[in-house]
């Protein structure tokens, strides 16, 4: 099956400007194709994860991928989905996001072989451009009206748009542009908000390539459906708010946790979008969940694919055994590390004491866990507090060394869901 046909099956060809001439160049030639991602942040996140993935599937099929880190138009704006004007950011931390974003990117392409990979940065061919070179070399090709029509703009015109992120759009033309120029560079891919700048990209190939009436160069563009849930949200949010590819800024069980938690109704369609199974598989985890839902076989492949691409196989294993033992039937907190506590654990009230023990009703008591002695001891006495997942009901408990995670943690549970992290300095 080739590359285009696999899309298709998976649902991932939503615009395409030329559908039976970019078929047939993939399947006669290697094609190097790009895809930007500004650095808008410190991070990715994982509504940038399928055009990753969709790079990394044209590699696999034996082409060349391009991914653009926007160093210069990461200070410019991209209004494209945006109701408002962007804050625009100073440059040494559009630097800084750059250097992070790039590395990130580096986790998921092949670097190496024939069809390996590349990292590039427009500011390197757009940050020493003139002035006067941009607007009589590349801003000539450009009417008012056909900037106008695009969707990105005309959405904006009533709320008003500066003339900054108005000429984002030139920016990212003459990025394809040059990439076609210098690296032979022959198709763009990206979301569907991006259909308007990859269409002007093409348009400005054609003129400064081909003029109006010359020979037409071989230039295409792609986009994949924005990705929505069955709610009608868009993918991508979590209760914490983004979910990113950062591990600092999401940790590998909260990403597993978010993946595992995905409705019914949309998991199958995941599965095509975000993993590299075959038909063949995604079409027996679809049995599974009309057979045994209960059981969310394709939810925890699901998890397992995409948690081991963005963070590893050492990183899925953590999330694994964190969710084990904090929802499993035979969850042992007591087995988990220290790391692994601090991931799954991360969220909850946490609590630091000095000295190497205390007794039980005072910590509960300092941890703002009980609100009296008296309430300590009712809790205590009822079966309500848990230490590492052991119930306690003896009142003269102290917690020290014995009851430490690690030699640094304890969890404190009261009730059944409420958690709190005691830590000893």
């Amino acid at each position: 099956m080739d590359i285009f046909q696999d899309l298709q099956n998976r649902g991932l060809v939503n615009q395409v400007t030329d559908e039976q001439g970019l078929q047939k160049l993939l399947r006669d030639k290697q094609v190097t194709l790009y895809c930007g991602f500004d650095p808008t942040g410190d991070s990715l996140h994982v509504g940038h994860l399928l055009t990753i993935i969709t790079l990394r599937r044209f590699q696999l099929a034996g082409h060349q991928p391009l991914a653009l880190v926007g160093g210069a138009t990461g200070l410019i704006g991209d209004p494209s989905g945006k109701k408002a004007e962007r804050t625009l950011n100073e440059e040494d931390v559009v630097q800084m996001y750059t250097d992070r974003i790039r590395g990130q990117l580096e986790k998921y392409l092949d670097f190496s072989g024939g069809k390996r990979a590349e990292v590039v940065n427009n500011y390197d061919w757009i940050g020493q451009m003139s002035i006067t070179t941009f607007l009589r070399d590349v801003g000539k090709h450009f009417s008012l009206n056909y900037m106008m029509s695009k969707e990105s703009v005309d959405s904006r015109i009533q709320s008003g748009i500066s003339f900054t992120e108005f000429s984002y759009q030139i920016l990212q033309s003459l990025d394809f542009y040059h990439l076609h120029e210098e690296k032979h560079c022959q198709l763009q891919i990206g979301g569907s908000d991006q259909w308007g700048n990859i269409t002007a990209g093409l348009e400005l190939i054609r003129r400064m390539k081909g003029g109006e009436e010359g020979e037409q160069p071989q230039a295409y563009g792609f986009t994949i459906p924005l990705v929505t849930k069955a709610d009608g949200e868009k993918f991508g949010k979590s209760e914490g708010g983004a979910v990113w590819l950062d591990p600092e800024k999401t940790s590998p069980y909260e990403f597993y946790q978010f993946l595992i938690n995905t409705d019914d109704r949309d998991v199958i369609k995941f599965l095509h979008y975000f993993t590299f199974l075959s038909e063949q598989e995604i079409t027996h985890y679809e049995q599974e969940l009309e057979n045994r839902p209960e059981e969310r076989a394709a939810q925890r492949r699901l998890a397992e694919e995409v948690t081991t691409f963005v963070h590893g196989e050492e990183a899925l294993k953590q999330a694994q055994n964190i969710s084990a033992a904090l929802f499993g039937k035979d969850g042992d907190i007591k087995s988990l590390s220290a790391e692994e506590i601090q991931q799954g654990f991360k969220d909850v009230p946490g609590h630091t004491i000095e000295e190497k023990e205390a007794g039980l009703i005072e910590l509960l008591i300092e941890a703002g866990i009980a609100s009296s002695k008296r309430q300590a001891r009712e809790d205590i006495s009822n079966g309500a507090v848990y230490i590492n997942g052991d119930r306690c009901q003896d009142l003269d408990k102290v917690v020290g060394d014995e009851d430490k995670i690690d030699g640094s943690f304890t969890v404190i549970r009261r009730g059944k869901k409420k958690y709190f992290l005691i830590q000893f300095a």
